[in-house]
């Protein structure tokens, strides 16, 4: 038996979509933090159980949609991501075998602008989204935030489609979400910004992201990733300075 959990803000775009790709899943759970568009209402014109929580950081978020599964095997997807039928039928095959593991990673295919990715990093994505709740929990990072587990992860053939991008705007939102919640992490550990911060490390994104990660091979759509993923670092530094200053 399998829950299938997410958690949401403002999703209206992908929430539908989402709901329908996860069809092969016994119980669906919403967790929302009060969205302020239609994703709640209409989560509810479906057969699935939402939950409204207030959102502390990713990790914590996820670790309580998880608690309220009925079931131990989780997937847990972004609702930017889509589930294929050929990774559906898997999930449930491997769910079903003899003696599976515990987690399982999946690949995705990354689409930014209406384009697919292949390199600027992403190309080795993959992401543990299959999992038995009894033996892993999130590991506690406000961003980035990733599966623990003690257990062997095995890795699924077939791979999720990641429609990260809607718009422009709604892209440079998200990363300036992850930008403050890593600005008020450093803040909790004391790390006060200088020079260093400002100058290098967005500098050094860039040129990580687009030479080293090979965005240049993504054309324009790969500058422009880079570009905004280093501006992003930049945001997290003068957030965090605004912090010690006590700026909103």
């Amino acid at each position: 038996m399998i829950s299938a959990v997410a958690i949401t803000y403002n999703e209206e775009i992908h929430i539908e979509s989402y709901i329908k790709s996860l069809s092969f899943a016994d119980e669906i759970i919403i967790v929302d933090s009060f969205s302020t568009d239609k994703t709640v209402e209409l989560a509810k014109n479906h057969d699935v159980k939402v939950i409204q929580h207030p959102f502390e950081n990713f990790s914590k978020q996820k670790n309580f949609a998880i608690s309220q599964a009925t079931h131990d095997w989780i997937v847990f997807f972004d609702l930017d991501e889509s589930v294929p039928n050929a990774l559906a039928e898997e999930i449930v095959s491997t769910v079903n075998s003899e003696n599976p593991l515990k987690a399982y990673r999946v690949k995705r295919n990354f689409h930014f602008m209406g384009k697919r990715i292949k390199y600027s990093g992403f190309q080795t994505d993959v992401s543990v989204r299959l999992f038995n709740k009894n033996y892993c929990k999130y590991n506690g990072k406000p961003v980035h935030e990733a599966i623990e587990t003690n257990e062997k992860i095995g890795l699924l053939k077939h791979a999720a489609d990641h429609h990260t991008y809607k718009t422009f705007d709604n892209y440079n939102e998200k990363l300036s979400l992850y930008s403050k919640l890593q600005a008020e992490a450093l803040y909790k550990r004391n790390v006060r910004p200088n020079l260093y911060h400002f100058l290098f490390r967005p500098w050094y994104r860039f040129m990580h992201q687009y030479f080293l990660r090979l965005a240049i091979l993504d054309g324009k759509e790969g500058f422009i990733i880079s570009y905004v993923h280093a501006f992003s670092v930049y945001k997290r530094y003068i957030q965090l300075w605004a912090m010690y200053r006590k700026i909103d």
